[in-house]
């Protein structure tokens, strides 16, 4: 059975062959750890929220001060300043998306309304007359606003390219100080800057979309990192190719590498194929067993799988109907000790392989039961167990169930006697209890840590609905559809716009 692996499955970087963005997604899924599919469907549902985005867009944007000059005739030249634009009484119809394939996403946001208000300077003048104003203004607007965003691989992440971004000014009315019937000296003036005023509002609006779009892109992924990386163990999620577009979904593919005390592992023969995922769901990722062997070989060097159980929760533990007899050193432990303890670790890396039954894991654990003395135990024992482990959803949890294939007891003895067990009555009873007692306490401190990580500040970006993992041979498949609070959204708007 495996031994200590750390060396084979963690390389070091400086020799593990990196990959960049690699052009072709075909060439880029035998390095792909990861994947994750967006269908149609759930772009809808992130479509419902696009106004807020936009909104933000135009709430939080800074308009430059702005000046200018342009000759007017028999006036001679007409100079003007903006200061203080601000944007209210803003409304925003309905927003439009299609999926285009090879190319990107179109967005349209119709109907939007806005009235801008600050101060212009302006003055004109000849060699008849010179003459300066300061005034208050208002400007109102209506607006069409298109966007195709085209996605890419920018630093080993999905980025966004929203440079292709326009607005439609259906209305575009200057009044200055209110005046919304001008004379025909005061329209001269603002027909000047009218264009100047919409090349501002649009250059500001896009650049702020933009950035909503990329500082979006990093909260999801340093989420979806942050989630799987806890302490000194990392896990890469950096893209290795462009994503996927077509009509029905955007596929990104990520590398998955565990990085652990500056070692880095490598991929470079995933199993992955887009027939792998369907479309009948919102939202699918799918995890290929090379990420889980050196995030579990990581696990385990850094002292992960260890468990002590004490006292009372130990004689709990041991209320379990067992077939066999309970030794006699063992009971006496149980009743008559003040403070009873287990300790149980990995003694091996352990391993693991996922088919359609489930995942098989393999591990060798060592156990010790203390009694009284805490220097040496009473009981030693060491096993090696084979389990079929599937997962599933509810309540927003992850549970695990375990179903053991087999289980052997390679050593067992009574350390303070300087005894090896070999009656065949004892070893049984070892090993009942390791399949009966340990393998559902180990599962449910899994199950407890997992949780843990997922209530990461962040992680529960969305509603998850009627999760499924799904075990195939050598990768795992969860799909599930999602719902995307309103709050959810405007504390992330909050937090990034503050």
């Amino acid at each position: 059975m495996p031994g200590d692996t750390l060396p084979l499955l963690l390389l070091l970087s400086l020799f593990g062959t990196t990959h960049g963005c690699l052009q072709d997604p075909s060439s880029a899924y035998k390095y792909t750890g990861v994947v994750c599919r967006l269908t149609y469907p759930a772009a809808a549902v992130l479509n419902e929220k696009t106004t807020k985005v936009i909104e933000a867009a135009f709430q939080h944007a800074r308009y430059p001060s702005m000046q200018g000059e342009k000759s007017a005739g028999f006036f001679g030249k007409v100079s003007y300043g903006l200061e203080n634009l601000e944007i209210y009484n803003l409304s925003i119809g309905r927003s439009d998306f299609e999926l285009r394939p090879g190319e990107g996403i179109g967005l349209e946001i119709n109907n939007v309304s806005a009235v801008f208000s600050g101060t212009i300077q302006y003055g004109y003048g000849s060699w008849l007359m010179n003459v300066g104003h300061r005034l208050d203004f208002e400007v109102e607007t209506q607006i069409d606003l298109g966007i195709n965003p085209k996605l890419y691989c920018g630093n080993s992440k999905v980025a966004a390219d929203t440079s292709d971004c326009y607005l439609n000014f259906h209305k575009f009315r200057l009044y200055l100080e209110g005046d919304k019937e001008p004379n025909w000296l005061k329209k001269l003036f603002t027909d000047f800057i009218t264009f100047t005023v919409k090349l501002v509002v649009k250059g500001q609006i896009c650049k702020e979309i933009n950035k909503l779009a990329d500082i979006l892109a990093e909260f999801i992924q340093d989420t979806a990192a942050d989630f799987l990386s806890d302490g000194g163990i990392s896990v890469d999620i950096g893209v290795t190719t462009t994503p996927l577009i077509t009509a029905n979904y955007i596929e990104s593919y990520h590398k998955g590498l565990t990085t652990y005390l500056n070692l880095t592992s490598v991929i470079n023969a995933s199993v992955f194929h887009p027939d792998h995922l369907t479309e009948n769901r919102m939202l699918y990722f799918w995890f290929s067993d090379e990420v889980f062997k050196p995030l579990i070989a990581a696990a385990h060097h850094d002292g992960r799988f260890q468990l002590n159980i004490s006292s009372e929760e130990l004689k709990t533990l041991f209320e379990t109907n067992l077939s066999s007899i309970k030794p006699e050193y063992v009971e006496k432990c149980l009743l008559g000790s003040a403070s009873p303890e287990l300790r149980a670790w990995s003694s091996s890396v352990p391993t693991l392989n996922t088919s359609t039954v489930g995942t098989s894991v393999w591990a060798q654990a060592t156990g010790e039961l203390y009694c009284g003395s805490r220097s040496k135990p009473t009981l030693s024992f060491q096993t090696n167990i084979t389990v079929d482990v599937t997962a599933s959803y509810a309540d927003k949890k992850l549970l695990l169930h375990g179903k053991p294939r087999q289980i052997s007891v390679i050593r067992a003895e009574l350390p303070q006697q300087n005894t090896l067990i070999n009656d065949e009555a004892q070893v049984e009873f070892i090993r009942e209890a390791v399949e009966k007692i340990g393998v559902p306490k180990v599962l449910s401190v899994l199950e407890v840590e997992i949780t843990r990580l997922m209530d990461k500040q962040g992680a529960n970006l969305f509603d998850i609905i009627d999760p499924e993992v799904l075990h195939q041979e050598g990768y795992i498949v969860t799909r599930m559809d999602f719902g995307f609070p309103h709050h959810l959204l405007v504390d992330f708007l909050k937090r990034t716009l503050q």
